[in-house]
């Protein structure tokens, strides 16, 4: 019998069923899938992926764009669409033989069709903690029955689970690796051939294309206030996908006067490391932000009746996930109706101009990164290489 962690025989290819549902998703699994072909070349990975994943080699049998729905209210839509999807998905993965289920981020529809595959005596195994911490604790125990095994990011999240009996284990998170050091702005801005003395601002609209349509005039609005203030200002907005690159560019070929807008494709992290500051959509792009020791104004709309069903659930008085971590405000919070050009413009240009906060606000950035920092992409693979071992799976 071989023992786990070494090379899977050439005849016996081991399929492996994966799904995830946005953009962060998408590098996450990448990341994952890389570090397990690393030990297991003949690993065949399948379900939903994005660019990144497929680039790495998995098989995707729909469009990432399925999932990256957002929002209560806004997903009803879609809803029998995405029952039905959960299901035929479910019946795959069980004629492909799968031993083990890896779902990435997208709780709502990964957990369950996780539960559905668990009944059936498939491994699973989820990445990304939903924000329990930050909202609906009360999923917890369906977390549980849900899954084998959970991999957290972040480093308080095990303490959450520890009374449910589920198998957590805290990987860190993979952006630290490449976290900013003190060199990394001007470097950034060299790769991008932006101008050295002009003020860069960043500009993350969110990576769904729901966001777009939410979050894309409200930003122009936002960047035509500063260029009036600051005619030196020069806006970088990376989009991750056609979709988005498209949606954004349409909102920006309805504007009447030019502003200095660069879209990027991709180079997310390049931007936010370029950029003296940036106004950034809730989400795993906080985080980016402040491992690129970027400091930023953290925004967000919903539908009014999302915001307010998600408003009486919050247990936390932050969202954006540099304050939850550091445990207070570090940078400010404009949401919902308080998210308007007019307060993003001059929250963002407060930041700009306090030359003794904003250095305070990199070396917290530091720190998070420090603790983040831990060699993600081996626990992961070790924690899927264990869960081959548990499903009876020879490596």
């Amino acid at each position: 019998m071989k023992t786990i962690g070494r090379t899977a025989r050439p005849d016996a290819p081991i399929t492996i069923g994966i799904v995830a549902g946005e953009a962060s998703g998408d590098a996450l699994g990448a990341t994952l899938i890389a570090a397990v072909r690393a030990r297991l070349p003949h690993v065949r990975f399948v379900g939903i992926a994005g660019p990144r994943m497929q680039a790495v080699g998995c098989e995707s049998w729909e469009s990432i764009e399925r999932l990256s729905v957002r929002g209560l209210v806004e997903v009803l839509s879609k809803l029998r669409g995405l029952v039905k999807l959960r299901g035929e998905l479910a019946r795959r993965f069980r004629r492909e033989k799968v031993p083990l289920f890896i779902g990435i981020d997208s709780p709502d529809f990964n957990l369950g069709l996780a539960r559905r595959l668990r009944r059936k005596r498939i491994r699973t195994l989820h990445l990304v903690s939903p924000s329990v911490w930050a909202w609906r604790p009360d999923r917890i125990p369906r977390i549980a029955k849900s899954l084998d095994r959970l991999l957290a990011l972040f480093p308080f999240e095990a303490d959450i689970y520890r009374d449910s009996g589920l198998h957590v284990s805290f990987i860190g998170h993979p952006l630290a690796r490449h976290a900013a050091t003190d060199s990394s702005r001007r470097e950034a801005r060299e790769r991008l051939r932006l101008p050295r003395g002009d003020a860069i601002v960043a500009l993350l609209p969110g990576s769904r294309v729901g966001e777009l349509e939410m979050h894309g005039d409200l930003l122009l609005d936002t960047a035509q206030l500063l260029h009036a203030e600051r005619p030196d200002m020069h806006f970088l907005v990376p989009l991750g996908t056609r979709a988005t690159r498209d949606a954004f560019e349409l909102a920006l070929s309805r504007r009447e006067q030019a502003l200095p807008v660069t879209v990027l494709y991709g180079h997310a992290t390049d931007a936010l490391q370029a950029a003296d500051a940036a106004l950034v959509a809730s989400g795993t792009a906080t985080l980016e932000a402040a491992l690129a020791r970027c400091p930023h104004v953290v925004f967000y709309r919903l539908h009014p009746l999302t915001a307010r069903i998600v408003r009486g659930k919050l247990l936390l008085p932050w969202v954006g996930l540099p304050n939850v971590l550091a445990q207070r405000f570090v940078v400010p919070e404009l949401l919902q109706e308080n998210a308007t050009a007019e307060n993003l413009a001059q929250a963002l240009l407060n930041l700009y101009d306090d030359t003794v906060i904003r250095p305070r606000i990199e070396t917290v950035f530091a720190a998070i990164g420090e603790s983040l920092n831990l060699d993600t992409p081996a626990l992961a693979a070790q924690a899927v290489i264990e869960e081959l071992g548990r499903a009876g799976v020879p490596c």
